[in-house]
């Protein structure tokens, strides 16, 4: 019996990163082994197992072989005959297919680690054409580490957008996908790379068209870029990038993706009121408090930061825009609306005195 460590860890290792989870491939084992050694049998489709003190994944070197169109037509053979070069060769790209054994030494059959020196994606074989969520992988890569798609690699994936594969991929799994890739370095980059091998037209077709457009999608991009400079959070960047579309294609990407409710309202909220809020120094005292009412900033101060945040992403004057709007916010947000409501009896002169009041308070703001 030998054990790796194989995959991410040993990738971010080569790279000087902090490692976040190690998995391992064992080698020349079989379940009953791993059993009587104490591991945990978890795997469901192959023997995966955890450690019994470190709860690290444990799978058995194994093969794959495809069976049926899309990601989960795969059947799994796993014995303690298959070798660890086996292993790696049903992985998808060179520098995910990395080992080290238990003596510190790198195992590299297919010249990972200098394809991460060069900042290359490039797949390890033409098997990686049998599971469309790869296509998904290498955007979400490139987004993660800046790195190029080789050219064969790109070519292999406009391949498989052509041939089907990439309509076999449910919801579930391009939102997972597209959200790790919206939260990495450069998530400008994952968008790019979808688009160059044909695939966002198939899973984010509103995107897409924001492309055919010309402007628009580059505009897009700045915003989502500035959005990951910022630090912004998932809502933030998914709103970044669709506040171009219109509130009905916010609607229909988000239903598709299955987008969180999170993700879907601060979209729709960009898509309707980031114009609005690009040119808020230009605007009167009533209108700042419509634009107020309509997002619910009372209610929800934190949302509309971050629709602030979303809508003047890569924006002129930025700053100055967002300091400008909380400024009225806070200003208005002080009126004492439960003051008011005890010394008023009738629900709408409840209303139409808060409004009087808090349109005072936006106008002394703008004054000062």
């Amino acid at each position: 019996m030998k054990i790796y460590a194989v995959g991410g860890a040993v990738r971010d290792e080569l790279l000087g990163l902090p490692v976040q989870d190690r998995d391992y491939v064992v080698v020349g084992a079989t379940p009953e082994e791993m059993v009587k050694l104490g591991f945990k049998p978890v795997g469901k489709e192959f023997p995966v197992f955890l450690h019994p003190e470190t709860h690290e994944e444990y799978a058995l070197a194994r093969t794959e072989r495809k069976i049926a169109r899309g990601y989960h037509g795969f059947e799994f053979y796993a014995a303690p005959d298959i070798t660890l070069e086996q292993d790696l060769a049903r992985r998808d790209l060179t520098i995910n297919a990395l080992a080290k054994d238990e003596r510190g030494a790198v195992v590299d059959p297919f010249n990972g680690a200098t394809d991460l020196k060069a900042g290359v994606l490039r797949h390890v074989s033409a098997a990686f054409a049998e599971d469309p969520v790869r296509i998904l992988r290498v955007a979400r890569f490139a987004a993660r580490y800046g790195f190029a798609v080789a050219p064969e690699t790109l070519a292999l994936m406009r391949r498989m957008v052509a041939d089907g594969e990439a309509d076999a991929l449910v919801p579930e799994r391009v939102w997972q996908e597209a959200a790790r890739g919206l939260m990495e370095k450069e998530p400008s980059q994952m968008l790019r790379v979808l688009r160059e091998c044909g695939a966002l037209a198939r899973v984010a077709p509103e995107i897409d068209a924001l492309f055919e457009r010309g402007e628009p999608g580059e505009t897009a991009l700045a915003a989502l870029a500035a959005a990951a400079r910022e630090g912004g959070s998932l809502e933030v960047r998914f709103a970044a990038l669709a506040r171009a579309l219109d509130p009905l294609a916010v609607e229909a990407l988000a239903g598709r993706l299955k987008a969180p409710a999170g993700c879907r309202d601060l979209a729709l909220l960009a898509a309707r009121h980031a114009n609005i809020i690009i040119d808020a120094t230009e605007l009167d005292a009533r209108e700042l408090l419509d634009l107020l009412d309509a997002t619910d900033a009372w209610r929800r101060p934190e949302r509309w930061s971050e629709l602030i945040a979303a809508a003047v992403a890569a924006e002129p004057e930025t700053e100055r825009v967002r300091e400008y709007l909380e400024r009225v916010r806070q200003a208005a947000a002080a009126v004492d609306a439960g003051a008011i409501a005890r010394a008023v009896e009738s629900p709408g002169e409840i209303r139409h005195r808060l409004q009087r009041a808090r349109l005072e308070a936006i106008h002394k703001a703008l004054e000062a």
